[in-house]
């Protein structure tokens, strides 16, 4: 754990050469305490800066390639090495221990010398500024030990067990060897810090008029400039109470799901929490964004979105970049990629008819002759198949055994497809990957979409009160599948929902399907399918490919095997690492680690 002081490595305008006296009596390290930060309100918003680069939100698929959605043509890659049994307490590439309890280090330091830091010279400005740090530190400390539950809980010694929970600051005399809180319990902790925070932070970070200020900071004198100041649009993208409320509503469904379903948390409770925070942000269905499942690939409203703006799909993002990484790490190798990332049959398999039908139903008009004809449009926005064009040029792509091109599958130039499909999700299809007029573009990181408050609203509410009811909350989890269906299949009418809507286990069903297709190589479905405790069968679901030969224009179509996976049946809950547990003996590790 990091110590209580700070290294500041001050070097700008520092000689090319030391000094004589440096030869013989070191120079004065620039070794500061932690109470340079009183007078100092940068370093200690500095603090908490470095618990924001740690959050675990990833903007390319990685978790995906352990899933029955993906594999990758880099063999070496940890995700497939795991998938393929290799998953161990030593070597775990979903690990969250380090990072996380690093940042909680860093919250807490600040916690614990907030109230000191001279974020202002006068009042009422450092008790807003103070309350503002305070309530972002809080609420990070929670979501820190949130993020770490998704990972590291699970059964041990016959109970479902979280983690430790850190409230204070360690250096080299702390007692590391701490114990781990119940599930219940660890849920307690982190709820009492959101709360804490909910009573700091408002609901959105935004500029007010004069009669906006809060009564508590107007009697202190507080003017609508300084409100702005300490809360203002120009915070916007920090932590806020909406975003608490969110990460709640998360941590409500994961414990009333059937992995964690001892913890005696409700489905009830989460569509509440979800409901709540619909409301207060998008009014309800209506507020759904009609390109929301496009977010990646809305370049007009990516290109000109603003610092303190998120588009109507996003509750919370990171910050924008502006570069061709993962255009260039997924692209076919014709056009200057090296095609990492590739989608399985399993997944196509599960993407519809325009019509609305599984392809395996009767009335769905499938031709497994003519697969990506008349298909779920989200997957031609996700995957691109035999034919289907990429890159500037709009070049054909094609995958099939005896193409002519680096792009065929399976060829020995580990940059080609070892499915049939190569990833267009989260790419920029247009893009120019060639490196003698590389392009680049603007891209962010969704930490919630809206669309995941939608469909995640729907599981609680149809496992709560049915597919049709609305619990009281003004919609119901019918009403979010019709709705999200519409947007993306553009229909009028809805036949096959129609014939399920009535159906609590065909419902959950179809909202598991619309999470995957929706969510899709965003790293929700490794954690989705644990969480839902599906059968072993299921969780190792072989991932498949498309076998494709060209027999002089007549396509010959073989669905193959790609790559096995290999999860035991203790696997739903990952480990406490194997370090950790051998340099402290009050840590019990889970089950079957």
């Amino acid at each position: 754990m990091k110590s209580k002081h700070l290294i500041m490595a001050l070097l700008i305008g520092a000689p090319l050469a030391s000094s004589c006296d440096d030869l013989i009596e070191p120079a004065i390290e620039n070794n500061q305490d932690i109470t340079a930060i009183y007078k100092n309100p940068g370093m200690a918003q500095g603090i908490l800066g470095n618990a924001y680069v740690l959050l675990p939100y990833s903007g390319s698929p990685e978790t995906d390639l352990a899933t029955d959605d993906a594999v990758s043509n880099e063999l070496s890659n940890s995700y497939s090495e795991m998938a393929l049994g290799a998953w161990a307490a030593d070597k775990n590439p979903t690990s969250r221990w380090r990072n996380c309890y690093h940042a909680i280090q860093y919250i807490n330091l600040l916690l614990e010398n907030c109230d000191m830091v001279e974020w202002a010279q006068t009042e009422p400005l450092r008790s807003m500024f103070n309350d503002h740090f305070k309530g972002d530190a809080l609420a990070l400390r929670g979501m820190f030990h949130f993020y770490l539950l998704q990972v590291h809980a699970g059964m041990a010694g016959g109970r479902l067990m979280g983690i430790p929970y850190h409230t204070s600051s360690e250096d080299a005399g702390s007692n590391f060897n701490q114990p781990r809180l119940t599930f219940e319990e660890t849920l307690d902790m982190i709820n009492s810090d959101f709360d804490e925070a909910l009573k700091l932070l408002p609901d959105r970070f935004g500029d007010v008029k004069e009669d906006g200020v809060p009564q508590k900071y107007k009697v202190l004198g507080a003017t609508a400039g300084d409100y702005n100041r300490a809360f203002g649009s120009h915070h916007t993208g920090k932590v806020d109470g909406i975003i608490i409320k969110a990460i709640r509503a998360q941590m409500q469904l994961m414990a009333a799901s059937p992995a964690y379903a001892a913890s005696g948390c409700t489905y009830a409770t989460a569509a509440k929490s979800y409901a709540d925070v619909i409301s207060a942000t998008v009014g309800g269905i209506e507020g759904i964004d009609p390109t929301g499942h496009t977010w990646f690939s809305n370049l007009d409203e990516i290109n000109k979105l603003e610092v303190d703006r998120n588009p109507k799909e996003i509750l919370w993002r990171s910050g924008i970049a502006e570069n061709a990484d993962l255009d260039k790490a997924n692209f076919p190798p014709s056009i200057h990629g090296n095609g990492r990332v590739n989608p399985t049959q399993n997944l196509v398999d599960a993407f519809p008819m325009a019509n609305g039908y599984p392809i395996s139903h009767s009335l769905s008009g499938y031709d497994p002759q003519n697969p990506y004809e008349g298909r779920d449009p989200r997957f031609y926005e996700a995957v691109v198949y035999n034919g289907s064009t990429q890159g500037p040029d709009n070049t054909a792509i094609d995958v099939t055994a005896n193409s002519s091109t680096l792009d065929g599958i399976n060829r020995e130039n580990e940059k080609s497809t070892r499915t049939g499909y190569y990833l267009r999700k989260l790419t920029i299809r247009t893009v120019n990957c060639n490196p003698t007029a590389e392009g680049k573009h603007k891209r962010y990181t969704p930490r919630i979409r809206f669309t995941e408050m939608f469909l995640d609203y729907a599981e609680a509410a149809n496992e709560a009160y049915g597919p049709t009811s609305d619990g009281g909350n003004g919609f119901s989890a019918y009403d979010v599948l019709r709705a999200i269906r519409q947007r993306a299949l553009g229909l009028a009418d809805d036949p096959y929902l129609e014939s399920i809507k009535n159906d609590k286990d065909l419902m959950r069903n179809q909202i598991r399907i619309e999470r995957r297709l929706e969510f899709c190589f965003e790293n929700k479905r490794f954690w989705d399918l644990r969480r839902w405790k599906v059968g072993l069968d299921e969780l190792n679901a072989t991932a498949q490919g498309m076998k494709i030969t060209n027999n002089a224009g007549v396509m010959k179509y073989e669905v193959i095997n790609v790559e096995e996976r290999r999860f035991k049946d203790y696997q739903y809950y990952g480990p406490i690492p194997y370090g950790e547990i051998q340099k402290f003996g009050a840590l019990e590790q889970n089950q079957g680690w």
